[in-house]
């Protein structure tokens, strides 16, 4: 018997539903301290991340020798914000996260340690000298959708987004241009939204995959992504909060708004 899946039970945004993110890549402000939130799935979320953490590096960690530096910052800044938070417990060795589970604090593992401690995924893009796009130089990123991170470490943006349709040369040119824009202490977000037939998390796909788009399934899968530039080292944070729903456990006006979005829901009995 499969595992129980991993769920919310809150849809914070509807994307396709709010004109300021009609038009991609639909970025708006948000509080600082808003790149990690905790939400009703945390625990759940946390046991598999470990899990994956401990049995799969390879698949959700990769970093390349000059996000050492940045590495380091965020986690100190991840460290301040929690120090924040009370529902963790923060010591020079170890963060105690809600639940119980201690982690501890290994310099010499920031990715390790950062995603045992958020649920989001984590990237971190830099800009070389003279270059014209951001390149993906470190993640941990367990709950991928479609994209498999060893294709894309050490990618620069437009290579990134191969072979998303829609991420075109001129989407690629204001995303850089958001990119250059972005300033510290002024992060943005953005979110999206698909349909999953089932509420697997972690769904890597490779680039020359040939998986069919899902256009129904009783599962709305939403991520909620902040770019924060980093004050030190100059580096941009990409975080990704994956929400996992099953479309009938919610309200019925978000119901409603999903089946305007996916009109071929409103005859599935899979929602």
């Amino acid at each position: 018997m499969p595992p129980d899946p991993v769920l919310q039970t809150v849809l914070p945004q509807m994307p396709w539903a709010d004109p300021r993110q009609a038009r991609l890549p639909g970025t708006q402000p948000v509080d600082p301290g808003g790149w990690c939130v905790v939400d009703e799935a945390y625990g759940a979320q946390m046991a598999l991340r470990d899990r994956f953490i401990a049995e799969r590096p390879a698949d959700v960690i990769a970093a390349r020798p000059e996000a050492a530096a940045p590495l380091a910052e965020l986690l100190a800044m991840a460290r301040a914000r929690l120090a924040a938070d009370p529902r963790f417990t923060v010591t020079e060795t170890h963060i105690t996260r809600p639940g119980g589970v201690e982690v501890p604090l290994d310099a010499g593992r920031p990715l390790e340690t950062l995603g045992r401690l958020f649920q989001e995924d984590l990237c971190l893009l830099q800009k070389p000298g003279g270059a014209a796009e951001h390149v993906l130089t470190a993640a941990v990123l367990c709950f991928p959708a479609s994209w498999t991170l060893a294709e894309k470490i050490g990618r620069p943006l437009i290579r990134i987004h191969r072979p998303v349709a829609k991420y075109d040369a001129t989407l690629g040119r204001r995303v850089q241009r958001l990119f250059d824009g972005i300033k510290p202490g002024h992060p943005l977000w953005r979110a999206n939204a698909h349909l999953q037939k089932d509420a697997r998390l972690f769904t890597p796909e490779r680039e020359d995959g040939k998986s069919p788009p899902v256009e129904a399934g009783p599962f709305l899968r939403s991520e909620r992504q902040v770019l924060l530039r980093l004050p030190e080292t100059g580096a941009l944070l990409f975080s990704i909060h994956t929400y996992m729903l099953r479309i009938g456990d919610l309200p019925e006006d978000q119901q409603r708004a999903i089946r305007a979005r996916w009109p071929k829901l409103a005859g599935s009995d899979q929602a």
